[in-house]
Order: C-alpha cells, then structure tokens, then sequence
C-alpha cells in the first residue's frame, strides 16, 4: 500500500468512521439493542484508532518507503474492514456468521502493529549505519 493509498484509506475510513458513529449515535442507538450498540461502538473504537495508526503510516512513508511499513499498512487497512466491518454487520443483520471474520481481522490488526514495530526497528539500524 503506498503512502498515497494509506492516505486516501485513512480519509475514507476517518468519513465513514464519523458518518457511521452519528448515525449510531442518532439514529441506531433508537432501534438496536444494548449488545448490538456495544458491537457498533467496539468497531467503532478500532476503526478511529487504527485510521490513525494508517495516517501515520502514511506520512512516515513520505519520509522513508519501508516495505514494513507498506505490509503494516495493507494488514491494518484490511483488519479494519474485517474486524469492525464485521461488528457493524453483525449488529445490522443479526447473522452471526459474521463472528467468524472479526477475528481475522483482530489478527490482521496483530500482524499489522509487528510488521510497523520490524520497520521501525530496521529504521533505527539503518540510521544509525549513516552516522
């Protein structure tokens, strides 16, 4: 995933995670149920925070292109899509097939998040090989 593609990812999960959370907030919060909101509410939480770790990803990668970084990036993205996409259907449809993708996406989180701490470790050797 280039840094372009992380940024442009990261402004259509940021809209969506914003459009989204008012409409639970205003208009599903009326008609679901207490679990099915904390659903909602826990895509919610990963979507923001990993929309964030994806904007980061992608102004570091203006600075540096890191092979890391762009794994990292792609298995966040997509983590986001599974897991809190997952959550949010699971709370639409009632179906509970959707339990089965969440933790796909909850590991394409973990895998993400190691792949960023490899880059930034290779980062810091490479930096200081130029000192």
């Amino acid at each position: 995933m280039s840094s372009r593609a992380m940024l442009i990812f990261a402004a259509l999960s940021g809209f969506v995670f914003v459009a989204f959370g008012a409409f639970g907030a205003h208009v599903l919060s009326n008609s679901l149920g207490l679990k099915e909101m904390a659903w909602v509410q826990t895509g919610l939480n990963y979507q923001g925070f990993h929309t964030l770790a994806i904007l980061a990803l992608a102004v570091a990668m203006q600075r540096r292109v890191s092979l890391w970084f762009y794994w990292s990036g792609a298995l966040l993205a997509l983590g986001t899509v599974l897991f809190s996409g997952s959550l949010y259907c699971m709370a639409l449809s009632h179906l509970h097939l959707w339990v089965y993708i969440t933790p796909i996406g909850g590991t394409c989180f973990l895998a993400g998040w190691i792949l960023m701490l490899i880059g930034a470790l290779r980062l810091r050797k490479r930096a200081e090989r130029h000192e």
